[in-house]
């Protein structure tokens, strides 16, 4: 492996633990919750984005990001929440993943806001329900949901966000790389030309997003 041999590995619990500075403060070891609060209510009711991490049975990883409307997420109990799923590529890789390991975590984020609300627990996948109809989007049902039965939820605290001046617009520089048909052209086998896919995830891109 190159540029490797200078590594210092961390093994073991003990180097870890001194790597970080010892244990977790008292605020982090005690704020995991097994149900969902009101704050986090609100929290899911104003988030329109989401990461979602998953496993298969071998380890193997993926997050994928999930967006809609400021609460998309449905609230079906204290315990238990779906998160719809719209029209996009069919790859499915963390759906793949859910079907072989259940176990998942979501982070919840709120723009503008520096914390995130992590919730870890338990998905099935549904293909139909009652509360379809109330995650209606553009009048399109979703095509199928997550549903997340919660193990864990806590909110974790603002310094990644604070570190990286995530919200602050002037930190943001979208023109320094090329457009995503540029990306696709460089780094896929695609028979499309650059216009095409110019034209492809143009202004028409918007159309597909619901149906």
């Amino acid at each position: 492996m190159t540029g490797t041999a200078d590594l210092v590995e961390i093994t073991s619990e003990a180097e870890l633990r001194a790597a970080l500075g010892g244990e977790p403060n008292l605020k982090a070891r005690t704020k995991e919750r097994a149900r969902l609060h009101e704050i986090d209510r609100r929290w899911l009711a104003a988030s329109p984005f989401c990461l979602i991490a998953t496993a298969d049975d071998q380890g193997n990883c993926d997050v994928s990001p999930k967006g809609d409307p400021a609460g998309f997420v449905h609230v079906l109990d204290d315990s238990t929440i779906a998160i719809p799923e719209r029209p996009g590529n069919k790859r499915a890789d963390g759906y793949h993943n859910i079907l072989s390991n259940p176990h998942i975590g979501v982070l919840f984020l709120v723009p503008g806001r520096t914390e995130t609300l992590r919730i870890n627990g338990r998905a099935r996948l549904v293909r139909d329900a009652p509360f379809f109809d109330q995650m209606i989007v553009k009048g399109h049902r979703p095509i199928m949901a997550c549903l997340v039965e919660i193990d864990t939820i806590f909110f974790h605290c603002s310094k990644s966000f604070l570190r990286s001046a995530l919200w602050q617009q002037e930190t943001w520089h979208p023109e320094e790389f090329p457009s995503h048909a540029h990306i696709v052209k460089a780094l896929q086998d695609t028979p499309e030309t650059l216009e095409e896919l110019e034209t492809y995830y143009g202004p028409q891109y918007l159309k597909g997003l619901y149906g």
